[in-house]
């Protein structure tokens, strides 16, 4: 049969607040275990929740960057569940009346096409804490550090139709939310985590199938390979006659595999109730304003911007402003190196390369932009080649200098470009090659290209590798065919 896969996403997004939702607690990321709780966190007897205004201002400002209506009047309920990483029995949340309503995201996909991801609402809840499992022994620790962690819910409606259109929505919404500022963006800290809803359908029915949810999905390379195996499982059993049953699902990626985690449940099992303690708290257009007021730049208008201002084609400009701090790397790249796109290629090239290989975080990375763009204008002047940038971009990279200049010199990477002893090196390497030379003069303009390499090779050879390539093959070309 051919099937219609139907997937919505729910993403929570941890917002960059040093405190928690409702305590003064610090929300920063590696502190020994449960030394980031207290007793609001764990609602003790005799405590009281406080809501933290910069959540509230975060909030509402991702509503405003998707176009979203903002919830004037926001109400907190009580979401009730066991768990052991929730000590107060319950997780303080929103659901009749959210923070943000309706709201809308452009995704580019790989065709060229572009798609609307409709944003069913997005609501502020807190964190529960972490269970930890792999150094007990059979039993599982329990740190309550994230416990009260403030978060955004951003729910999806059932817009997406591929594992390709998913990636490309949670990328976008990745760029947003850092382009805010509202969230760290690391997934591998839980700063932000997917919950994908799929779904399967025979091809032209419009009622949906029996969903499942597989959560925690902390990767843009797991939530695709989750998505591709759990279309693949329920093809199975659909195909084979059987029935999908609506469950909560999880995923191990590195062994690609997904088991059942629990029934789904629906909403009355939580049993919903507006918290007691929390008043319903009320926006006004003041505030919305002073939050508008803050909105940077934002994805979309930065790539029109980065077009227009360098001169990029779309898929760069696509690449380098979809995160925030690749596209400030970049721009600093190319205002010290007054090449646009040389500072575009070696960004997206050699330094986006270096961090993948060794899984580091642009902040984290050892060269600035300022000194990527000393080098561009190294290359741009002739004075280092392609193949002598790159060792220079090697030195910088591993700390064997900070200078682009000076690690030039010192390696003896200077190109040569003096024309008199160029020409001179081509006297001297031609006279050698006699018969190359008769092959080339008989060769047709298409061969001629090819037997060009034959030349440059000892030419390069001869000069250490120093020569400049430009000039050589100017030089060769009227010696050739004259």
């Amino acid at each position: 049969m051919q099937w219609d896969v139907v997937i919505g996403l729910e993403i929570h997004v941890q917002l960059a607040t040093n405190s928690k939702i409702f305590s003064g607690s610090s929300t920063a990321y590696g502190a020994e275990p449960n030394t980031q709780a207290n007793a609001v966190d764990l609602a003790m007897p005799g405590t009281l929740p406080v809501p933290n205004e910069g959540a509230f201002r975060d909030a509402v400002m991702f509503g405003l960057a998707i176009d979203a209506e903002i919830g004037r009047r926001s109400v907190f309920e009580r979401k009730n569940y066991f768990y052991p990483d929730l000590p107060k029995g319950y997780q303080t949340t929103q659901l009749e009346q959210p923070i943000v309503g309706p709201g809308h995201v452009e995704i580019d996909l790989p065709d060229g096409s572009s798609k609307t991801i409709r944003i069913h609402h997005a609501h502020l809840e807190e964190d529960a804490g972490k269970s930890l499992h792999e150094d007990f022994h059979g039993m599982s620790g329990i740190d309550l550090n994230r416990a009260g962690t403030p978060l955004i819910e951003v729910v999806t409606e059932p817009d997406m139709r591929s594992a390709e259109e998913a990636v490309a929505f949670a990328k976008k919404l990745h760029s947003l939310v850092t382009s805010l500022g509202i969230c760290d963006g690391d997934m591998s800290q839980g700063s932000m985590r997917f919950d994908v809803n799929i779904s399967l359908r025979p091809k032209g029915q419009e009622a949906f199938g029996t969903r499942t949810e597989t959560k925690n999905l902390n990767s843009f390379r797991f939530m695709e390979q989750a998505i591709a195996h759990e279309v693949e499982r329920q093809m199975d059993i659909l195909e084979d006659g059987g029935e999908i049953v609506q469950e909560t699902r999880l995923y191990n990626g590195d062994r690609d595999e997904s088991r059942s985690m629990r029934s789904k449940e629906e909403a009355n099992d939580y049993r919903y109730f507006p918290c007691p303690d929390l008043l319903p708290v009320e926006i006004d257009d003041s505030f919305i304003d002073d939050c508008r007021s803050r909105l940077p730049e934002l994805p979309d208008a930065r790539k029109a911007r980065f077009k227009e201002q360098y001169g990029l084609n779309d898929y760069d400009a696509g690449l380098l402003s979809g995160d925030a701090r690749l596209a400030a790397f970049f721009e600093e790249a190319a205002e010290h190196g007054k090449d646009a796109k040389l500072a575009a290629n070696w960004t997206l090239g050699e330094f986006s390369g270096r961090l993948n290989a060794e899984d580091r975080a642009i902040n984290d990375a050892p060269i600035s932009g300022a000194q990527l763009g000393n080098l561009i204008v190294r290359i741009a002047d002739d004075s280092v080649s392609s193949a002598g940038a790159k060792k220079v971009f090697e030195a910088l990279w591993s700390g064997d200098g900070d200078n682009v200049d000076a690690i030039i010199e010192a390696k003896g990477l200077k190109q040569v470009s003096d024309t008199g002893e160029l020409e001179k090196l081509v006297d001297d390497v031609l006279a050698g090659m006699a018969d190359q030379i008769q092959q080339y003069r008989e060769a047709d303009d298409k061969k001629r290209k090819k037997l060009m390499g034959g030349f440059m090779g000892p030419l390069m050879k001869a000069s250490k590798g120093q020569g400049n390539p430009k000039l050589f093959t100017e030089i060769l070309k009227k010696k050739l065919e004259d």
